[in-house]
């Protein structure tokens, strides 16, 4: 299923990440399977090591060195990250550094900290030491000069909770900046790799919520309910398609430069009324990502599809779905901007906050 959706333009990552599972086979196995990359976030990191032993002698020992809860926390990460690397290393090789990456989030309390960002990114990246890694980046206003600044030091960017399409049209000029400025310094630009990650079902569950204030037939509802956010996604690859076959896209490319691939995030269905599968089917076509978690990733191996479904008239159907929104009285930008965006980085803030508290507790433990 994997290779079946490659041939159509699809690069399948798991988007999770754990110490047991680098040491159990359970990685290995997928990328034996044709998995070509993964992804990881305050959220999962906060799961993974408060629910395992796995990391207690590591805490144990960092803590003797008289490091701080949040310094362990990044040690922990750091190298959760290199052991994932050096899984997909061979693949990165093999693609000639087009896949095999692992992405490692700088820490989203500096979401709106565009300095901080930067100087930790420059940090993290010697730090980590290794070709396939993207450094993920929120796609908050204060993020886009932390894009431009890291893709103009030559590292691979993951660029995150990205939910609007301006916001994305912004990512895409600054990711263009970036590589412009770094070709006229004279440095090379064929090697650094770009995604950006457009969540996806998050959409549909707050326009699910704002249905409920507004007076729509059962009709209208039924129009619109499980379509908004692939059409969301879809309105922005066609704004992908449209930066790549630009004028300026193609003295870049001429120069090696890789595309920022559309990565579709946050694809596991929250509605149960929907299919398990509706953000990886709905959402197939050349240069995309998909990072799935485990149990839309096991969906999809059993009765995923593979057929094309980011074509010209997917992209026209997506534009009377968002026509139809807009009609229905939900305001879009509203949504994605005002909202997701703001409750995305407050989210992960709130995850990398408890997860250096579950390590403050893990060293008290263990010290005694």
């Amino acid at each position: 299923m994997l290779k079946k959706l490659l041939e159509q333009g699809v690069s399948v990552w798991l988007d999770s990440l754990s110490r047991d599972m680098l040491h159990s086979g359970f990685l290995q196995g997928w990328v034996d399977q044709g998995m070509r990359g993964q992804t990881s976030n305050p959220t999962i990191f906060q799961g993974a090591i408060r629910g395992s032993k796995t990391y207690d002698d590591d805490i144990r020992k960092l803590s003797k060195e008289g490091l701080s809860p949040e310094d362990i926390c990044w040690e922990l990460m750091v190298a959760d990250v290199q052991g994932a690397c050096d899984k997909f290393l061979p693949l990165y090789k093999e693609s000639g550094g087009k896949d095999g990456f692992v992405s490692l989030e700088l820490d989203p309390t500096k979401a709106r900290n565009s300095q901080g960002s930067i100087a930790q990114g420059k940090m993290l990246w010697p730090k980590v030491d290794r070709a396939n890694l993207m450094l993920k980046v929120p796609a908050t206003k204060e993020g886009l000069p932390v894009i431009r600044a890291l893709v103009e030091e030559g590292f691979n960017v993951n660029v995150t909770l990205l939910f609007a399409v301006e916001r994305y049209d912004e990512v895409m000029t600054a990711h263009m900046e970036a590589l412009e400025a770094r070709a006229q310094a004279g440095h090379p630009i064929d090697k650094i790799a770009t995604v950006a990650s457009f969540f996806v079902s998050r959409v549909d569950t707050e326009v699910e919520k704002r249905f409920e204030k507004l007076n729509l037939s059962d009709d209208q509802k039924q129009a619109l309910l499980g379509k908004v956010a692939v059409a969301n996604a879809r309105a922005a690859y066609a704004q992908f398609e449209k930066r790549v076959a630009s004028e300026r896209w193609q003295k870049l490319a001429a120069q090696g430069a890789q595309i920022m691939r559309p990565l579709w995030a946050s694809t596991g269905t929250k509605n149960k009324a929907f299919p398990d599968t509706l953000y990886v089917d709905e959402l197939v076509g050349p240069h995309c990502v998909n990072t799935m978690p485990e149990a839309t990733l096991t969906a999809v191996m059993d009765h995923g599809k593979t057929a094309p479904t980011l074509t010209a008239d997917h992209l026209k159907a997506a534009e009377k779905t968002l026509a139809d929104l807009k009609a229905a009285g939900v305001d879009l930008a509203d949504v994605t901007l005002n909202t997701l965006e703001k409750e995305g980085v407050d989210k992960f803030a709130e995850s990398y906050q408890d997860l250096v508290e579950t390590i403050k507790r893990s060293v008290q433990t263990l010290s005694v």
